[in-house]
């Protein structure tokens, strides 16, 4: 008979505060994604921002953001069906800085 591991949820780490033991654990390619996770949310700041100093959004596609805040989501829900951390607070970050600037653009058309 053989013992397998029991899967535990991102949520339930973070409930039960082993989240912080989590991330110590973490190895090499789990922190590559969570860099490049970094990077790529991060990048959607500087667009925000300009968008409310200027509140010009016409350089910008509906139809395309409507698509990319939509592929978001799904990955979104990938990275949770998955349990994959980089995945999800990655997604979640750009999902609300993706629907920020979909929100702007609709607004300020």
């Amino acid at each position: 008979m053989m013992n397998t591991p029991k899967v535990v949820s991102v949520f339930d780490l973070v409930s039960r505060g082993d989240f912080l033991f989590y991330l110590y654990q973490m190895n090499f390619t789990t922190l590559i994604g969570l860099f490049a996770a970094t990077c790529t949310t991060i990048s959607f700041i500087p667009q925000v921002v300009q968008i409310l100093k200027t509140k010009d959004t016409k350089g910008i596609s509906l139809l395309m953001y409507i698509v990319f805040t939509l592929g978001i989501a799904c990955w979104l829900v990938y990275g949770i069906l998955l349990n994959d951390i980089p995945i999800i607070i990655a997604n979640a970050i750009t999902l609300l800085l993706a629907s920020l600037i979909l929100i702007f653009k609709i607004r300020y058309r």
